[in-house]
């Protein structure tokens, strides 16, 4: 059976990257996969092959060596799933670097699969009203139903406002609210493109491993 290593850049991440692979796909944590939250995105080093700074936990600083780490230790059947938010970057430069990247380790994981959330993973929330509102019963949903699913609007700012809370909210919040709505996300036909082609992309992993 698949094992995952997934890599995501912090706690507010993990609701919606467990309901994917436990709701949709039918995975156990700890049987199928581990979810790793990090503090934050950061940046990818200049030299992959150089040693990360402890002190820096965010993803993209300690990516490189996770996975020259992983190229040792996971067996060529297991996969490194890692999710990053794109924020404001264009998806196909970031993209490009992180398989710039991967390209330039002399030893890497056999199976490695990027997924973007754009802006970030609570783009994948306010594309999906009915969820929002199912979760938070008295949130105004009308304007989020305006919105273009993975546009560029300040995601967790347009949540805050739908739900009536502060804009200037914690990451406890942000966990808080993933926690609430990701139960009610829809996964069959999910309205953020990007969501999608995190399920895609799963679903790809899934098939190959069972040819």
């Amino acid at each position: 059976m698949i094992w995952l290593e997934v890599l995501v850049e912090g706690t507010s991440d993990v609701p919606a990257v467990k309901e994917v692979l436990k709701r949709r796909f039918g995975l156990e944590e700890n049987e199928h996969f581990r979810i790793h939250p990090h503090q934050g995105k950061g940046k990818l080093p200049e030299n992959p092959l150089a040693r990360p700074d402890p002190n820096q936990r965010q993803l993209l600083h300690q990516l490189p060596a996770k996975l020259r780490g992983y190229a040792r230790s996971l067996s060529s059947d297991a996969v490194v799933l890692v999710v990053v938010d794109a924020d404001d970057t264009p998806c196909a430069e970031l993209l490009a670097d992180l398989n710039s990247m991967l390209a330039k380790l002399p030893a890497r994981p056999a199976r490695v699969l990027f997924r973007l959330a754009i802006e970030e993973t609570e783009s994948w929330f306010i594309a999906d009203p009915s969820a929002v509102k199912r979760a938070f019963p008295k949130a105004k949903i009308a304007a989020l139903k305006r919105l273009q699913p993975d546009a560029i609007v300040g995601a967790w700012e347009r949540l805050a406002e739908a739900i009536g809370v502060p804009t200037k909210s914690s990451g406890t919040d942000k966990r808080r609210w993933a926690t609430q709505i990701c139960p009610h996300l829809d996964l069959e036909q999910p309205a953020s493109p990007s969501l999608g082609k995190l399920i895609s992309g799963v679903a790809r992993e899934l098939q190959a491993e069972r040819k």
